[in-house]
């Protein structure tokens, strides 16, 4: 009897000293993010599901507004990782900064021109003020990229530097801006103020990397296991967030702050469907990307690639070694 009783001790005490183990091999990151739309979902996801934890991570999320912050924090070791668009690693690249993008969730803008009631085709927009967040982003290329594709001169309008979508939503209502670009749950808003969703620019030809991941290329050197674990991970997240509704919902409600159900619902059957798995970058976005940099940089458009900027190696091993087969079949 005496000696079941200290059996069964020392097999609680083997899981409780193997408990703490995994505890403690935990790597501590932190993770930047750049804003509060529903093209955030993959990282929410992936903190809020238990997905990091899963694969060794003891993580934090920090919302870091502005593309340029969020570079400056991963630079200086701050965080780990960052999500965000392609244009603010793209611009610290192109200057000698040690960043690669390693995973792209989200390939196509995620916005919609949203435009005062009396503009109903993109000739009236000749004239007009559109509100951008900042020049040298994706709302400005989106803008100009939209505009191209209607043969509308750039110079014919004017970009109006606006602040967040928030901000920009109000300016709208006040009509102090004839037109802007928002994504859900913002569009929502806009429609509920009358206001007119001239375009859904995710519909039209134009790609972009949106919602991508980034590291200090000298970490995917060093510590190349890590960013690995990281990127299944997020993997992990972006086919949860495509198939399983009620756990993406969830995720929304909590981070967008949303007690409207229908709101919640709008915006994940806006963007669900949008996100990329694998994670992997459609090339013809990040020649967009590269199109907006080079005309503000020397050197031109011909002296940058892709391959400058992101690296998928990681990917291709996770994809060799079955990775994502194995998820679709797990469901998980």
């Amino acid at each position: 009897m005496k000696r079941k009783i200290l059996i069964r001790l020392i097999c609680i005490l083997s899981l409780a000293i193997g408990a703490v183990d995994r505890a403690q091999a935990q790597d501590k990151i932190v993770v930047g993010y750049d804003g509060t739309a529903g093209f955030q979902g993959p990282i929410w996801a992936a903190h809020d599901l238990g997905l990091l934890e899963r694969h060794g991570f003891n993580a934090e999320l920090v919302m870091i507004p502005g593309g340029a912050r969020g570079m400056q924090a991963l630079l200086s070791g701050s965080t780990q990782f960052a999500q965000g668009s392609a244009s603010a690693p793209v611009s610290v690249i192109v200057n000698g900064g040690d960043l690669v993008i390693v995973a792209v969730a989200l390939n196509k803008f995620p916005f919609s021109l949203v435009a005062q009631k009396e503009i109903r085709k993109p000739t009236d927009l000749v004239g007009k003020k559109i509100g951008i967040v900042n020049f040298g982003g994706s709302n400005e290329l989106a803008v100009l990229l939209a505009l191209k594709e209607w043969n509308i001169a750039p110079n014919s309008v004017t970009l109006l530097p606006a602040g967040d979508a928030a901000t920009r939503l109000i300016a709208m209502t006040t009509r102090v801006l004839d037109a802007t670009v928002l994504a859900p749950p913002e569009t929502l808003k806009a429609k509920e103020f009358g206001l007119n969703i001239m375009a859904h620019i995710s519909e039209m030809k134009a790609s972009f990397p949106q919602t991508v991941i980034t590291v200090r290329r000298s970490s995917l050197g060093k510590n190349r296991d890590m960013v690995k674990r990281f990127v299944r991970a997020y993997s992990e997240a972006i086919y949860q967030f495509r198939t399983n509704k009620e756990r993406a919902l969830n995720v929304y409600a909590r981070r967008l702050r949303q007690r409207d159900p229908k709101v919640i619902e709008e915006t994940y059957g806006y963007f669900a469907g949008k996100f990329s798995f694998p994670p992997r970058l459609d090339r013809s976005g990040m020649v967009n990307a590269l199109s907006l940099i080079s005309q503000r940089s020397p050197g031109g458009k011909s002296e940058l690639q892709p391959e400058q900027f992101i690296d998928e190696s990681v990917l291709d091993e996770l994809e060799s070694e079955g990775f994502f087969n194995k998820v679709k079949r797990s469901g998980r």
